[in-house]
């Protein structure tokens, strides 16, 4: 057997595949039973500094290609948080990555610091949402010199709580002009690395019968499989621009994807839709399939695939 293990910003995790933001990362045993089918770490859900209310029902459009989602970011707030990452940390020894997200800068100044006393291995900021746009108006990620403040600010914060050695990762939004260029000012700004990409649009499905969308909120951000090939795209661009780690998300369903995405240049792979596509033991299925292709392969270290495309350009 190959080995799978990866070191993500001196964090190490036993494989690459982690549970992307959003599905599942929300109670300690939904995340437990995560690792316990396979994944090598889990990201919360978005964290954030208040309770905060999502869409209304119907939130979720699926198909076999894509998923529509505008579920709207709900969360019970920083206590049930801390509640339940406890419990998680008693059962479970897996790297811990904490999302989060606010409306306005003090908001992420503020999780920031409820998040330190969490003690997560790796915190990741979520200014990229795309179905809140209505509530929120336009993602921090769509603006550079946004995207570049809210880093600082949540870096200091870290610092200030206590907590200055945690990683900080910046998601960023594939709905805009350069990606790379917002990369760039939130590793300027002190990011250790990247999350690419978020959902992309929003998009819409509309019911035919009845003449109207599908969901309540009309639209949602698209994922699944659909966008993999925009993900491995601005993954490759991330890095042949910077070499940094970068946690590589979007359309990623089998163990052959997770590989396209290491070798365009993501140490961690993120997965999410996959869960409604192939079932909760899809993070396994996932492992098991990249270390199949690495024996046909005679890869014995999967970390030797991190950006490999990259020899070839």
């Amino acid at each position: 057997m190959a080995d799978l293990s990866v070191e993500f910003c001196g964090v190490r995790f036993e494989n690459p595949i982690v549970l992307a933001s959003g599905v599942l990362g929300v109670t300690a045993d939904s995340m437990a039973q995560v690792v316990r089918n396979g994944a090598g770490g889990v990201t919360s859900k978005s964290l954030w500094p208040y309770e905060h209310f999502g869409h209304p029902n119907p939130t979720i459009v699926t198909s076999e290609h894509y998923m529509l989602n505008a579920v709207g970011i709900p969360d019970a707030g920083p206590e049930k948080a801390r509640e339940e990452l406890a419990r998680f940390r008693e059962v479970c020894k897996a790297p811990f990555i904490a999302n989060i997200v606010g409306g306005k800068m003090e908001d992420y100044v503020a999780i920031a610091k409820e998040v330190a006393l969490m003690q997560p291995d790796i915190v990741e900021i979520n200014i990229s949402c795309p179905n809140v746009e209505d509530e929120l108006g336009k993602p921090m990620a769509c603006s550079i010199a946004k995207s570049s403040e809210v880093t600082k600010l949540v870096k200091a914060a870290l610092k200030e709580a206590g907590a200055g050695h945690v990683p900080v990762t910046v998601k960023l939004s594939p709905n805009v002009e350069n990606i790379v260029s917002i990369a760039t000012s939130v590793l300027e700004a002190g990011a250790d690395g990247i999350t690419a990409i978020n959902t992309v649009g929003p998009g819409m499905a509309i019911n035919i019968d009845f003449a109207q969308p599908i969901l309540a909120n009309r639209v949602g951000g698209l994922s699944g499989p659909a966008i993999k090939p925009l993900a491995v795209k601005y993954v490759y661009d991330i890095y042949r621009a910077h070499k940094c780690p970068i946690i590589g998300t979007g359309g990623v369903c089998t163990g052959a994807d997770a590989i396209e995405m290491m070798m365009a240049g993501a140490t961690l792979v993120g997965v999410g839709s996959a869960v409604w596509l192939r079932g909760q033991d899809v993070f396994g299925q996932i492992v098991k399939e990249m270390n199949d292709w690495c024996d046909a392969h005679g890869v014995e270290k999967l970390s030797s695939l991190i950006g490999k495309a990259h020899a070839h350009s």
